[in-house]
């Protein structure tokens, strides 16, 4: 078992995220994983990512407040609105965007695959 203690959380930056503050909750520096890692984001009022893709899975569970997440596979796009425990996939390849338009502070838990080795 490998426990990472929230007050001990450290923070990672992510491209192309902006009013966002991010914590590495397990995997990558956090400790040990083989398959994948987890994050938490705080994502202020009008903070937000870009609309990138990705060419792994990733999950995301809204915790606290509001959040509107948009994607756009082949074109097609579509918006929704998630509150607390609600939650989202979006598949390898899938665009996605993350945006509070609310005036208070979301909170966001992430996990996804790690990256495939080069080769």
């Amino acid at each position: 078992m490998h426990v990472t203690r929230f007050d001990n959380a450290q923070p990672y930056e992510a491209p192309n995220h902006v009013d966002m503050r991010c914590l590495r909750l397990q995997g990558k520096e956090a400790g040990p994983s083989v398959q994948m890692w987890m994050g938490m984001s705080q994502i202020l009022p009008g903070g937000h990512t870009g609309l990138d893709g990705s060419p792994v899975e990733k999950l995301y569970l809204v915790l606290e407040g509001q959040l509107h997440v948009v994607a756009e596979l082949e074109g097609q796009r579509d918006e929704q609105v998630l509150g607390p425990y609600d939650s989202c996939r979006f598949a390898p390849g899938e665009k996605r965007q993350l945006v509070n338009r609310s005036n208070r502070p979301a909170l966001v838990a992430l996990v996804m695959a790690n990256a495939p080795p080069a080769g």
